[in-house]
């Protein structure tokens, strides 16, 4: 088993933390993961995207074209990444930001209004946990509970109140989809 997966959004947006948590998450499990960050210019609000690779078996290489999951945050994302899902694919993409209709292909396709249910949480930072949700739901890789404790392991002990509002997030993606 291989998997590919790319994030791709804003910075500022959790895309790095996103792709973090599934690594940390593979390996956990007993899977043997690469995660590769790539930034824009700009920090906040520039572009930013990862690739995270997940294996039974050692990796060689960190590069793909083509991914089996592609999740996009907003409208750039969609736009340089959209046409690189594999057949057969996933392409997760935020419906509060991507307001068109995306054309029919040869993948999966699914809209999850990230943005609007973590607002609905009044927690707006937990988009990309919502987003995540909806993955777990749709790509039986990653056990919920090694994603919570790999969420507690990056947030640190400074910041371990914000675990209850990351798994509500969760949750909704979860039935959101």
């Amino acid at each position: 088993m291989i998997r590919t997966i790319r994030i791709a959004g804003f910075g500022g947006q959790g895309v790095m933390l996103t792709g973090q948590l599934m690594a940390h998450a593979a390996n956990k499990q007993g899977l043997y993961s690469l995660w590769v960050p790539t930034y824009g210019p700009e920090t906040r609000g520039g572009t930013a995207n990862c690739s995270i690779v997940v294996s039974d078996k050692p990796i060689y290489s960190p590069v793909f074209s083509k991914s089996d999951d592609l999740l996009v945050f907003n409208e750039p994302s969609l736009t340089k990444f959209g046409d690189k899902v594999k057949p057969g694919g996933n392409l997760f993409y935020n419906k509060s930001l991507i307001k068109g209709d995306i054309e029919p292909t040869d993948y999966h396709i699914y809209g999850i209004s990230m943005n609007d249910i973590a607002a609905e949480l009044d927690v707006p930072q937990v988009a990309n946990m919502v987003m995540l949700g909806a993955y777990l739901k749709k790509v039986d890789i990653f056990k919920e509970e090694v994603i919570m404790e790999s969420l507690k392991y990056f947030l640190g002990e400074k910041k371990v109140g914000l675990l209850p509002v990351n798994q509500k997030a969760l949750a909704r993606g979860f039935e959101s989809i």
